[in-house]
């Protein structure tokens, strides 16, 4: 049993952070302050190859499996570029797994090297406002009229839309009164065309670099040959994303809190009060090292739950608890890097808040904490479904 990276991934690690270096924490400060897609870090990204670690050889793609993604995605946050610079490339690493498995060779070969090269970029359409995690209940309808579906309906909180050219959406095509367990839903990877889909951006606490919005379907015209798969079983598909985003994003976070946890214990050895650093203070040095307990507890369970996935045994209870440790930790690393601090990270020169607010994202997303909690006790403990 061996807990280190191997060669390749600590090459994996280190090119990847040579990448992000130019894009230091004044960088993601301006990006904060004024919003707008980071263009120039996508690119940086594309352009040296990281876009499709996980995708096949066959179609530009690195060919490695989500260990070494999830290499990638913590090297990201954790130089402190944190959830805005990992957002900005996360649709690009998951997402069109469901295409890798279950799209034709012709709809590969049409759809991964644009995304793998940056000349695409993607946005996942699944959350609806009315639904929330009861996928099964998804309203927005995709209707067969010849050779197309046309698709009406909303979706919310769907990250780059304002800057995507494509993207993946669920969508029903058997109304729910029709269907039987999880059919009904059909999976389509499809041009997102402005003059059918409105755009809202949705104005939040944190991580203005990477959009968020609701999005508006009105008539968009969709060709059969950009539906993955069979009608009415993208459910099913989309299944095969949702413990590598839960991985990607538990990686994210581990980054996301070290390189919070990096301030701090810098700031502490440095800050002197009372004639001494305030390091030396137990009430500061007890904190801060629980949390690198706690962080560096939330990796190993997102190699141990990586490392499941890409031997092809069942990861999700390893998936979710590493969401789950991962996003926690990584909070908590945050919110003592503040006290750390005390008055002065409060203030944005510091980073450490913007830090704070973008840790609220994988607490909350793609899962909530309390649906893990449900899922593991139904699902590992054998106890009665409860909701």
């Amino acid at each position: 049993m061996d807990f280190s990276l191997s060669p390749q991934q600590e090459q994996i690690r280190d090119a990847v952070e040579r990448v992000c270096a130019p894009f230091d924490a004044d960088y993601w400060l301006q990006r904060e302050r004024e919003g707008g897609f980071p263009a120039d870090f996508h690119a940086a990204l594309a352009q040296a190859g990281w876009l499709g670690i996980a995708m096949p050889e066959a179609f530009g793609g690195s060919g490695l499996g989500i260990t070494e993604a999830a290499v990638m995605m913590h090297a990201i946050s954790a130089t402190g570029a944190g959830l805005s610079g990992a957002s900005a490339v996360h649709m690009n690493i998951f997402g069109l797994h469901p295409a890798v498995v279950f799209g034709s060779d012709a709809q590969k070969a049409r759809w991964l090297p644009r995304l793998i090269q940056g000349q695409d970029r993607a946005c996942f359409g699944v959350t609806e406002p009315n639904t929330g995690l009861n996928t099964l209940k998804l309203k927005t309808r995709a209707v067969r009229d010849g050779d197309h579906y046309v698709v009406s309906g909303q979706k919310v909180w769907i990250s780059t839309a304002q800057v995507a050219n494509k993207i993946l959406l669920l969508a029903r095509t058997t109304p729910v009164e029709a269907c039987r367990g999880t059919e009904g839903l059909s999976l389509f990877y499809t041009d997102l065309d402005r003059s059918r889909v409105e755009v809202r951006e949705i104005e939040k606490m944190g991580r203005k670099a990477v959009d968020s919005n609701q999005v508006f379907f009105d008539g968009l015209r969709v060709p059969v040959e950009d539906r993955i798969g069979e009608e009415g079983q993208g459910f099913g598909y989309i299944l095969h994303g949702l413990n590598p985003e839960r991985i990607l994003i538990a990686a994210e976070a581990v980054g996301l809190g070290q390189a919070a946890l990096r301030r701090a214990a810098q700031y502490a050895g440095e800050r002197v009060v009372f004639d001494r650093p305030i390091g030396m203070n137990q009430g500061i040095q007890h904190p801060l090292a629980r949390s690198w307990i706690e962080l560096e507890a939330a990796q190993l369970m997102v190699f141990k739950a990586a490392t499941l996935y890409d031997q092809g045994r069942p990861c999700a209870a390893e998936a979710n608890a590493a969401k789950y440790l991962a996003a926690e930790a990584c909070y908590r690393a945050c919110e003592n890097a503040i006290f750390t601090y005390g008055g002065m990270g409060y203030a944005r020169e510091y980073h450490v808040e913007r830090y704070l607010r973008e840790a609220w994202i994988p607490r909350l997303a793609p899962v909530s904490p309390q649906l893990i909690l449900c899922y593991i006790a139904e699902k590992v403990l054998g106890l009665p479904k409860s909701y």
